[in-house]
């Protein structure tokens, strides 16, 4: 940019860092993608807190990690800047909204869900959900899947879920494993090539600069790495301790600490894993309410894995947590959420000084090209799923085309995967179109 500045901005306040990271909370909606592409725009070409290099260098290390990159991106943005205290204020005011706006949804929708207007709105939102799923799966698969052995263990992933019934974890180890066996004996199968950091741009000189060195609570020591680990744990047990008399909590916290790590592949890879445990597993929801939950996901602001929150909240009025059904949802969403994002404050607190010190880039691994290639497949298998209620709303287990099959929602969804596809429309926008279809559809009904 030929405007750039020649020198660098003056250091910011852990107050003016507060004030940046709550309004990114409110204003991030787009996916990873979307807020990735925003917190680049703020922070590295108009504010200029930190350079393209380092930028993309954090961004590269968050990719590798389970959980939500964007997240864990602006944890280690601000854990750069101002340390711990700096981490844990980004990281929990970039979820904070999406969790308080998500918890009122939850509860609105089990209050007036049984509307008439209200149920012809997600209706219409329903066959746009399988668009969206379709299309993470296409997006997810064209990068990802670059040759025929690629392609056989997004094939044998779909099958073991869809045919088999085969748990998402069993699924994420054996791709991991065929990823290391395959990068052993043909590793040119498993090569991840160009990356986020294929290309650099200058904008002028950053507070935090390429040749800047790490700030001192940035260095790496063994010492550190041991006592921050042992406090994550201690925390984790501590949380854990104090729910264990309520066992269905109980059992939310050690669920979702369990889908915290296996979240490789973004939000979209962990939600038939969340599915199988929310929906068939402990019943916490049915398949229609997650439905609704991802494109109310969708459509609010924060990481898209937020969808644990309106689990969370539903479970929580589900199995009675509380005689009162609001502060059971919000026990619920309360529990699901903080053993959701646990890890990733983990990763980035714990990690970051070790990356900080290998400064250079960071590729993908042959299990990690493994396990993305596996998670086409599981996420295709959550469009079949989700296609199944929508197009069968009567189909069961045992009948699963039992009813009258509904070429509405079909014609919907048709239309918003040639939108998303196609015209590369924003999601948001296509939700909000099918929502006014299903609710013009249900007058006429």
């Amino acid at each position: 940019m030929d405007t750039a500045s020649s020198s660098a901005p003056a250091p910011v306040t852990l107050g003016a860092a507060f004030k940046f990271w709550l309004k990114l909370g409110f204003i991030s909606f787009g996916g990873p993608a979307g807020q990735i592409a925003m917190m680049h725009q703020e922070l590295v070409e108009k504010r200029r807190w930190i350079s393209e290099h380092r930028y993309l260098h954090a961004l590269n290390y968050c990719m590798l990690l389970p959980g939500p990159e964007a997240t864990q991106l602006a944890i280690y943005i601000s854990w750069l800047m101002h340390g711990v205290k700096g981490g844990i204020i980004a990281g929990v005011l970039f979820f904070l909204p999406s969790f308080l706006l998500l918890s009122l949804l939850a509860g609105l929708y089990l209050a007036y869900g049984s509307l008439p207007w209200v149920q012809g709105i997600f209706y219409g939102i329903r066959p746009a959900v399988v668009a969206v799923v379709l299309f993470a799966a296409w997006r997810i698969g064209s990068r990802a899947l670059k040759n025929e052995v690629l392609w056989g263990i997004a094939a044998l992933a779909f099958i073991g879920i869809f045919v088999f019934g085969i748990a998402f974890p069993w699924i994420v180890l054996a791709a991991g494993l065929l990823g290391a066996i395959g990068g052993t004996l043909a590793p040119g199968k498993f090569k991840s090539g160009g990356g986020h950091g294929a290309r650099a741009k200058e904008y002028g000189p950053a507070i935090i600069d390429d040749d800047t060195p790490p700030p001192a609570h940035a260095r790496f020591s063994w010492r550190k790495l041991a006592w921050k680990l042992a406090a994550f744990v201690l925390i984790w047990l501590g949380a854990m301790a104090a729910i264990y008399g309520m066992p269905d909590l109980f059992h939310m916290g050690d669920f979702f600490t369990r889908a915290a790590f296996l979240t490789i592949g973004g939000a979209y890879a962990v939600l038939p894993y969340v599915y199988q445990g929310g929906v068939e597993q402990f019943g916490w929801l049915t398949g229609p309410q997650m439905m609704d939950g991802l494109a109310l996901g969708e459509a609010t602001p924060g990481p898209l894995i937020m969808i644990v929150t309106w689990v969370g909240y539903l479970g929580g009025v589900a199995t009675g947590i509380f005689d009162n059904p609001i502060a059971a949802g919000l026990a619920g969403a309360a529990v699901a959420t903080f053993f959701t994002f646990l890890p990733s404050f983990l990763f980035i607190l714990v990690g970051g000084p070790l990356i900080e010190a290998t400064r250079g880039e960071l590729k993908f691994t042959a299990p990690l090209t493994g396990i993305t290639a596996a998670v086409v497949g599981v996420i295709l298998n959550l469009a079949a799923f989700f296609a199944w209620h929508t197009f069968w709303p009567q189909g069961t287990p045992d009948a699963p085309f039992a009813g009258v099959f509904d070429g509405f929602p079909l014609i919907v969804a048709i239309a918003s995967f040639v939108a998303l596809w196609k015209y590369q429309a924003d999601i948001m926008k296509v939700i909000g179109v099918c929502a006014l279809l299903g609710l013009t559809y249900s007058f006429f009904m």
